[in-house]
C-alpha cells in the first residue's frame, strides 16, 4: 500500500533515492522496481534486516531492472551519513509526526538532496488523526508514538522554511480512517473486536483485489477523510555567486 503517488512524483531509472524512516520498506521496494538506486534507512535494526532480506529476494526473483541497486541500513534521521547533494529523491512517509526535532530532520533531508531534486513528505491528516487522539490516549501516548498532529499549512510552512518549494498535495487512504477509529474505540490492542476484525478483512480484500468499486469510493472520500496528507516539493537551484 503506497502513500506516495508516483504519477505525481515521477521517478526515473537510475535516480538516487533515500527512503528515510523506511519502516517495512514499501516505498523503497517500489522505487527499486522502478529501476532506482535506493537507500532504505531506519533506526530500527530489526526492520532494516527484514528490508535487506526482501531486497535480496527481489533481486533473485528478477523484480528489479538492470542497473537498479538497493541498500538497507540503520541510521539517524538527524545525522544522515551522506555527503551534501547525495540524492535525486527523498521520501519520508509517516515519520515526522514521531520526531521531536522535525525541523532538524527537514534540514538534513534538504542537505542531502541535490538542487533540483524532489522530496515527498507524508503525515497523518489533521482531522482523522484528531478523531483517533480523542477516542484513545493509548493510540498516541506510547513510546515512539505520535507526538504532534500537523495541519497542512503548518507542514507546508516548515517545508518552505527549510528551503523547499512545494508543488503539489493530496490526501490518501480514506478507507483506512474508519479502521483506526474502530481500533481506537474498541482498544488499540484489541484486534478481536468483531467490528475491527470485519473491517480489517475488508481492507485486506481491497489491497489484494483492488476492485473498481472501492477504488472509486476511496478516490471520492480521500478529500474528505483521507488518513494521510501528502506534500511534494523541489529543492531550488541556488544561483551562482554574482548571478541574479
Amino acid at each position: 500500500m503506497l502513500t506516495v503517488d508516483f504519477s505525481r512524483f515521477p521517478l526515473a531509472p537510475g535516480d538516487r533515492v533515500l527512503d528515510l524512516g523506511c519502516g517495512a520498506g514499501r516505498h523503497a521496494f517500489e522505487c527499486y522496481r522502478r529501476g532506482a538506486q535506493v537507500v532504505a534507512l531506519d533506526r530500527n535494526g530489526e526492520e532494516i534486516r527484514e528490508v535487506a532480506k526482501w531486497f535480496a529476494a527481489m533481486k533473485e526473483a528478477g523484480e528489479a531492472p538492470a542497473g537498479a541497486t538497493a541498500t538497507a541500513m540503520e541510521g539517524d534521521a538527524l545525522a544522515l551519513p551522506f555527503p551534501d547533494d547525495s540524492f535525486d529523491v527523498v521520501i519520508i512517509s509517516e515519520v515526522m509526526e514521531h520526531i521531536p526535532d522535525d525541523k532538524g530532520v527537514l534540514a538534513e533531508m534538504v542537505r542531502v538532496l541535490r538542487p533540483g531534486g524532489r522530496i515527498a513528505v507524508t503525515v497523518p491528516r489533521y482531522g482523522p488523526e484528531k478523531v483517533c487522539w480523542t477516542l484513545s490516549d493509548a493510540y498516541h501516548e506510547v513510546e515512539g508514538g505520535h507526538i504532534r498532529i500537523y495541519r497542512a499549512d503548518e507542514l507546508l510552512a516548515k517545508m518552505r522554511e527549510a528551503g523547499l518549494r512545494p508543488y503539489g498535495t493530496h490526501h490518501a487512504h480514506a478507507l483506512h480512517s474508519p479502521y483506526w477509529w474502530l481500533k481506537c474505540a474498541f482498544g488499540v490492542d484489541n484486534d478481536k473486536a468483531l467490528p475491527v476484525r470485519a473491517y480489517h478483512k475488508l481492507l485486506v480484500w481491497d489491497i489484494m483485489k483492488k476492485p473498481l468499486a472501492t477504488r472509486l469510493a476511496e478516490r471520492a472520500l480521500n478529500p474528505v477523510i483521507g488518513k494521510s496528507f501528502v506534500a511534494y516539493a523541489t529543492k531550488p537551484h541556488i544561483p551562482a555567486r554574482g548571478q541574479a
